[in-house]
This record gives C-alpha cells, sequence and structure tokens, in this order.
C-alpha cells in the first residue's frame, strides 16, 4: 500500500531590518531602546493561516527608570514585549505577511504606532530569575482576527500573541498578551 505524502509546512525568515528596527524604535527614548535585532518567521501548513514569530535578542545597559534592581522585572518585560509587537508588526505590514494586515501602507502603520495599539490583557510569570543584561526572546502572534466597527465602537484588530525570555544563565519568563489596534481600513469603508 502506497502512502501518500503530506504537503510540508513552508518558513520564510527575514533578517533583521535594521533600517525599519530603526524606525520603530524612534519613539523610544535612547537608554529605552532594548531590541537590538529581530528575526521575523513566517511558517504555514497547507490549509492553515500562517503564524508570524520572531526571534529577537536584547540589552539592558540601565534600567530607563529605577536604580538597578540586579533582575529582569515586570516592567521592562513589557517594554520589551512593546518593542517585540511594533517591530513584529510593522514587518508583516512591510512585507504584507498576513490578512488583516496585508492591506495597510507603511503609513497606516507610522501614523498607529503609538497611539493605537492597545493591550488589553496582560499576563506575565517569571520561572526563574534573570539579569538584565544582553538575553534572548520570542514572540509569536498566535491569532489575529478583525473586529468590524459600527456607530459606537471602531473596527480594531485583535491580536493574541505569546512571548517568552531567557538568559544564558537559565532565567526563564514567559507571558500572554492580547493587543487591540484600531484598523483604519475597515474604518475608512465604514465612511
Amino acid at each position: 500500500m502506497l502512502a501518500l505524502s503530506q504537503p510540508s509546512a513552508r518558513a520564510i525568515e527575514f533578517a533583521t531590518d535594521e533600517v525599519l528596527l530603526e524606525q520603530v524604535l524612534k519613539p523610544y527614548r535612547l537608554n529605552c531602546k532594548y531590541l537590538k535585532s529581530a528575526v521575523v518567521k513566517l511558517a504555514d501548513r497547507p490549509g492553515e493561516a500562517g503564524r508570524v514569530s520572531a526571534s529577537c535578542e536584547f540589552e539592558i545597559q540601565e534600567s530607563c527608570y529605577i536604580d538597578d534592581t540586579g533582575h529582569f522585572n515586570s516592567v521592562e518585560f513589557n517594554i520589551c514585549y512593546n518593542q517585540m509587537m511594533y517591530y513584529v508588526i510593522a514587518k508583516v505590514v512591510k512585507e504584507r505577511l498576513l490578512e488583516p494586515l496585508s492591506s495597510w501602507s507603511m503609513a497606516d502603520y507610522w501614523s498607529r504606532q503609538l497611539s493605537d495599539f492597545l493591550i488589553t490583557d496582560f499576563r506575565s510569570a517569571f520561572r526563574r530569575a534573570m539579569r538584565g543584561g544582553k538575553f534572548s526572546g520570542e514572540i509569536e502572534i498566535l491569532d489575529l482576527t478583525a473586529w468590524e466597527g459600527d456607530d459606537l465602537r471602531e473596527a480594531l484588530l485583535v491580536a493574541q500573541t505569546s512571548c517568552r525570555y531567557w538568559d544564558e544563565n537559565g532565567g526563564n519568563c514567559h507571558g500572554e498578551v492580547r493587543v487591540a489596534i484600531t484598523n483604519p481600513i475597515s474604518n475608512e469603508n465604514r465612511s
């Protein structure tokens, strides 16, 4: 009996786009630009929507808001998450990697990077303390759903994401974050 072969998964990687990374981090103070690189990956299986993730490298030379606590803390977790998320979404828009963001222009993204991204649910867990210095992280967009707007609510994109960080000494933490993003394209269609 012949076995039917299953179509294989495909993956595309995008090396760190230094120009894009610099633009994404432009709103941050100089001592708060923690994200140093991000390799974005689009992976999918036939019949399934693509999944976007990024493998990142960070460096925190000094905390941007407090004396050295001696460990990576929840504020830094959140700042690093924001930087990963902003970069990944910018790369998704630039490369047209996921629906419904494929209809966005880079101008749509830049006009909304700060004002129209809202964390609606944030959960983090610290399994083993890590130093803030140099460390690695990952983010994955688990789901991206378009919500239609109406007279009471703007159209939104809702991203379910997961992330994790680790260092060479076994430090380990992870989180799940939901982000609502105003969707300019859907709002324009309602007008």
